[in-house]
């Protein structure tokens, strides 16, 4: 999930946790804690970007993490609020909230999770939500933003936080519904299509929860498609792209393409750009693949020019938009 959404649920929970008890800064609090599990983004300094896409939403994401945080924050805040009349029990309770609801919703997105680590490498990922979803975000937002300007004292305060937390929930409810949906019409098509496929994933387009991008196939290759819960017609617009992994022979024993695969989850192929070997994770979806079917992958990664992977995964989510494109994704999305 985006960095705002988590600051504006925190500040909401807060809120919610200590209402007049320290004040406004309840929601600095919260929205400290919330945010704390995506400290990882300071092993981009170091580390190279291939072991970098693991470390992000792995350790700091996991139940290890958050437990043995929680005391630690319960304590330093205990120690810099006194005298007050908040339990220690209050404190843990809030902080591990905070923490567990981060890594909980990180989960709805495609990217992955590491509940378990270290003791499991497993990665969770409900793909339900678009990693920034203007849907699920601005309830929070608006909601934290008059927590901050109303008074303490303000009855209304009780409102607002239930505004900001329990909208978010219910619109996750629904965001679940709809992968349900779609996934049911996913299964449904591939049989009747009887394509050769072993598994198959489906995640939502930018910015809405209406639009899903399909990619379904095995390890010769990828069947990749989108599918709107207002389609009519029980089928899906199919572009197939091989795997071809016979291109990884000159890289085969390279450290960065292992750990490229255990991230891909194997949903990946492999393509040339001129002379460049390119890695594609799918599960980020295409550059505007609801208007061109051949486009490029959001993540593709230059197995040959690792220093061109900087922003492997940002480079490509909103590349070529303009006012047709946006305009393109509202119509396909309702099912035109």
């Amino acid at each position: 999930m985006d960095s705002i959404t988590h600051i504006a649920l925190g500040a909401c929970i807060g809120e919610a946790f200590f209402g007049r008890s320290i004040g406004k800064k309840a929601l600095i609090w919260g929205a400290l804690a919330q945010s704390l599990p995506d400290i990882d983004f300071v092993a981009g300094f170091w580390m190279p970007v291939s072991e970098e896409l693991l470390a992000h939403r792995g350790f700091t994401h996991s139940l290890l993490f958050i437990t043995i945080m929680t005391p630690v924050l319960a304590m330093t805040a205990d120690r810099m609020h006194r005298p007050h009349d908040i339990t220690m029990k209050k404190w843990l309770l809030f902080f591990f909230t905070e923490m567990l609801i981060h890594i909980f919703i990180d989960g709805f997105n495609n990217y992955g999770t590491g509940w378990l680590e270290p003791f499991s490498h497993q990665r969770f990922s409900f793909n339900a939500i678009y990693v920034a979803d203007p849907f699920l975000s601005i309830w929070a937002g608006i909601a934290a933003a008059v927590l901050a300007l109303i008074p303490i004292f303000s009855v209304k305060r009780k409102f607002w936080w239930r505004f900001g937390v329990f909208i978010p929930m219910v619109y996750l409810f629904y965001c679940t519904l709809n992968k349900a949906k779609i996934d049911s019409d996913t299964r449904e098509i591939i049989a009747a299509r009887q394509l050769p496929v072993t598994r198959y994933f489906t995640t939502p387009a930018p910015l809405n929860n209406w639009l899903w991008f399909v990619v379904a196939g095995n390890d010769s290759g990828y069947y990749v498609g989108f599918r709107s819960l207002f389609d009519k017609k029980r089928e899906i617009d199919f572009e197939y792209f091989p795997r071809n992994a016979y291109l990884l022979e000159p890289v085969k024993d390279h450290e960065d393409l292992q750990f490229l695969k255990r991230f891909s989850q194997e949903f990946y192929t492999i393509e040339k750009y001129g002379d460049s070997l390119v890695f594609n994770d799918l599960r980020f979806g295409q550059i505007i693949g609801w208007h061109d079917p051949r486009e490029k992958f959001v993540f593709h990664y230059f197995l040959q020019h690792p220093e061109d992977n900087n922003l492997v995964v940002q480079r490509g989510r909103f590349a070529r938009w303009d006012k047709k494109i946006a305009l393109s994704l509202i119509k396909r999305a309702m099912g035109e």
